[in-house]
């Protein structure tokens, strides 16, 4: 018995050194003492409610990425049937999730059929095939309820990585993003207080095109909208003194010659002049391409276009080869520094407009959690006297275990790098209530074995092991109710789900273990037959 006793408390003494441990990093001022270093590093994070920040729901433009993948589905369809010498002019998108396109050379269309019923099938429905002038066909195509229901999927998950990834770089501590229904996405920046840079970051789609000037175009008649086949006209951006920026009409090649999906990386550079610019790194195969179109169009210039907007036309003076390139258009170091963050986490899959905007103080947020540890504060005094009243000896175990209950769960908190918000805190105050409550349970058991006539020593035993049972199925109930508030809430709800669980299990551990240890150690120094009151 004393030996099992003497493990029992060797297991407590370590949990509750751990506890400590972790807790400790919280604590203003010890991450940066001495003691700190051989802390943990992990510190319990603040949510927006109690920390401040930006709240933002943002909608994603879902029409305008179906209509990218069309336009994508409908290249790879061009591609595949030019390999059986089956030329399909350029694909249209049109409303309604649908694409037509033309085959010139009619006498292929089995070709064509059988490209669309064998590699298209699972993605396309052939909506009418007709035939058009000069004995052309035309294929109205769709886009497969299915098929359009997995895009949405994937728009929303890439969408999400993407946002996250550029919130990672931008230095948010303790982000929440998720998504919610209508395709839209809710982010929860804590302490973060400037909300224009962050929707900027967040919402700039960084699609980015390397496109062929056509210097021999004639400017006056594309203003007029006179402009040949294949070609577009844009506006090159100059950015002036004060920040603003001037046009200057430029004439691109429509087909973009590289885009952004091959960039592995992009980086803020200054050149002599102390003028910022962006360098970027492209992957085997996009420093492949870049070379041999620098080969191709040596003298020419290259449009660097970015959401539709060109930033810089470079002279290609020589090849470039070792796939690196850069940005410049006169950007400011903030600037520069936010476009190399967008490149680098990828392009948005659509467009997204925010569609809610919150800003949280952090004079706001430190009110919440002044008057959250105020009423943790009075309801744990209420609780701990009306313990130590109702049950002398045993209201102090049990004032002692709750205190070690409440270390444990900060000490959970700030293990799992969990979020601790204003709901979480509430949580925190309702486990205070439960962790007394199973103790009480266990209390009142040894109360009726002492008046069945059992002795202290039998009547603790008796009392445990049957009060045991009913407080794990009471908390596992609980529990189980927490875990489904977590998997479907949302940021306040799934903390208050935290640290509830958390709070469960510590309240468990410390009700049935601990305070267990402390009634033996007290009736191991007992007189045997002496009185035993609870």
């Amino acid at each position: 018995m004393k030996k099992a006793l003497h493990w029992r408390i060797i297991l407590a003494l370590a949990v509750m050194v751990f506890g400590v441990a972790w807790v400790l990093p919280s604590i203003p001022g010890v991450g940066q003492s001495m003691l700190g270093r051989i802390l943990p590093k992990d510190t319990i994070g603040l949510g927006l409610d109690l920390k401040g920040g930006i709240y933002l729901t943002l909608g994603v433009d879902m029409d305008k990425a179906m209509d990218n993948n069309l336009t994508r589905i409908g290249d790879d369809l061009k591609s595949a049937a030019r390999e059986d010498n089956a030329i399909i002019l350029s694909p249209k998108v049109l409303p309604g999730y649908r694409i037509n396109v033309v085959l010139v050379n009619s006498d292929r269309r089995e070709i064509v059929d059988k490209i669309l019923n064998e590699q298209f099938k699972t993605v396309l429905d052939v909506d009418s095939v007709s035939t058009v002038d000069h004995g052309k066909t035309e294929y109205l195509l769709s886009l497969k309820p299915e098929f359009r229901k997995y895009l949405t999927k994937l728009t929303l998950d890439q969408a999400i990585k993407t946002i996250r990834n550029r919130i990672d770089q931008f230095g948010v501590a303790e982000p929440d993003i998720r998504r919610q229904q209508g395709n839209r996405i809710q982010v929860q920046l804590p302490g973060l207080q400037d909300p224009e840079r962050a929707i900027r970051i967040i919402g700039k789609t960084a699609h980015l095109e390397f496109k062929i000037v056509d210097d021999d175009a004639d400017l006056a008649k594309a203003k007029n909208g006179v402009l040949a086949p294949g070609r577009e006209l844009n506006a090159l951006l100059h950015r002036r003194a004060d920040g603003s920026y001037s046009e200057e009409p430029i004439v691109l090649k429509k087909e973009a010659v590289l885009t952004g999906e091959y960039i592995t990386d992009a980086q803020t550079r200054f050149d002599s002049f102390g003028r910022a610019y962006v360098t970027l790194s492209f992957n085997g195969r996009g420093g492949r391409i870049f070379e041999r179109l620098t080969t191709e169009n040596v003298k020419k210039r290259l449009a660097i276009v970015l959401d539709g907007k060109v930033y810089s036309a470079p002279v290609i003076q020589e090849r470039i080869s070792g796939g690196t390139a850069s940005i410049t258009g006169r950007f400011s170091t903030e600037e520069a520094h936010d476009l190399a963050i967008v490149l680098r986490a990828g392009s948005l899959p659509a467009p997204v407009k925010v569609l809610e905007q919150r800003t949280v103080g952090p004079s706001l947020g430190q009110e919440s959690i002044d008057k959250g540890v105020k009423s943790a504060l009075v309801g744990g005094v209420l609780v701990l006297v009306f313990m130590l009243v109702y049950y002398s000896f045993a209201g102090l175990v049990a004032d002692l275990v709750l205190m070690f209950n409440i270390v444990l769960i900060l000490a959970g908190l700030a293990a799992f790098g969990a979020t601790l918000t204003l709901p979480g805190i509430a949580g925190i105050i309702l486990t205070i209530g439960m962790a007394v409550d199973a103790n009480v349970i266990i209390f009142e058991r040894i109360r009726e074995e002492i008046r069945a006539g059992l002795g202290a020593r039998a009547a603790v035993d008796e009392g445990y092991s049957r009060a045991t049972l009913t407080i794990l199925d009471a908390n596992v109930t609980t529990v189980i109710a927490a875990v489904i508030l977590y998997q479907f809430g949302t940021g306040p709800i799934r903390g208050f789900a935290v640290t509830l669980v958390l709070g469960i299990i510590a309240s468990m551990f410390t009700a049935i273990f601990v305070s267990r240890i402390l009634f033996d150690l007290y009736l191991a120094r007992r007189e045997p037959g002496a009185a035993f009151r609870i």
